[in-house]
């Protein structure tokens, strides 16, 4: 004789003997499909999309020389973010995210080697990296590219002390300006080359592109994560992801503000597991039946039986 299954209440339901009704699901699902194909396709030749245009070294280097010509000048001293912003890029020491004693950053390695001074500026100082000399033209010009004047839609810096680092900023400023940088940068990757991650590091240790994004609502203080171009305040199922950064300790400047990618990431990863196995978590997957929710959402149901 087989034993008697103990009821749980959480795991079994029984057999249901009220009335029923047919149901034809494919029908459903075809008539949903065909209203929301008609409401997408109308609603987007109403209103449109944005279509802001890319914010490229090019029109950076056109919206504002001054700020590209001191960019250029942190990426040859390494200085920039991108130079020192350690793996998946380059080896910069003490930068890493950790969560505890355990580095997921320093964990995946350098496997998109980046030298900016190389890559972004391509001098032939790069190769006396650490150069006193070199280190004292940087310098120099860093000071005079604070007072730097567009004229005539052409860098002008004062004079000064820096050896070949104007010439070669102001070449590079020109090269910028007429898109050339832009291709050089895609196809040393490959003629059909896609990556276009160098272009965008460039573009970022600069502030103009920071400027547009905050235009747009983008960055991480304005809830940048779940907001889109030209949307505001854009996709709403994001915000749990994005509120960690706008609450302390995530948004202080302690251990957890500086660690909070990082930090954010392995919370949601583990959120994401407690909502995957919610079923089959003693106590969470009652909670549904004690605080007797389906009363609510099946209360037309519960209504007509009393």
């Amino acid at each position: 004789m087989a034993p008697t299954k103990h009821y749980n209440p959480d795991r079994d339901v029984p057999a249901w003997k009220g009335g029923t009704r047919p149901y034809d699901l494919a029908k459903e699902v075809t008539l949903a499909f065909v209203v929301v194909a008609i409401l997408t396709v109308g609603l987007a030749v109403l209103f449109g999309s944005p279509d802001d245009k890319a914010v490229t070294i090019r029109s950076w280097s056109n919206a504002d020389q001054v700020g590209f010509a001191q960019t250029a000048i942190t990426e040859l001293d390494g200085t920039s973010a991108s130079a020192t912003y350690g793996p998946p890029y380059n080896n910069t020491p003490d930068v890493a995210q950790k969560i505890g004693p355990i580095s997921l950053q320093q964990a995946a390695g350098i496997h998109i080697p980046v030298h900016p001074a190389q890559d972004f500026v391509l001098t032939p100082l790069s190769t006396a990296k650490g150069n006193p000399q070199q280190a004292r033209w940087t310098a120099a010009y860093e000071k005079a590219a604070a007072k730097a004047r567009v004229v005539d839609g052409k860098l002008n810096v004062p004079l000064g002390a820096y050896g070949p680092v104007g010439v070669m900023i102001a070449n590079l400023t020109q090269m910028a300006s007429s898109g050339a940088l832009d291709a050089a940068m895609i196809n040393g990757a490959g003629f059909y080359s896609t990556d276009y991650t160098k272009s965008l590091l460039f573009v970022a240790d600069g502030t103009y592109y920071e400027d547009q994004a905050a235009k747009q609502h983008l960055l991480g203080e304005q809830w940048g994560m779940m907001n889109e171009t030209g949307s505001y305040p854009g996709q709403p199922w994001l915000w749990l992801y994005t509120l960690w950064y706008q609450i302390p300790p995530f948004n202080g400047d302690n251990v957890w503000g500086a660690n909070a990618d990082a930090i954010v990431w392995v919370l949601m990863m583990g959120l994401t597991l407690v909502l995957m196995l919610l079923p089959f978590i003693p106590g969470l997957r009652s909670i549904p039946r004690w605080t007797r929710v389906y009363k609510l959402i099946w209360r037309d149901h519960y209504r007509s039986q009393a």
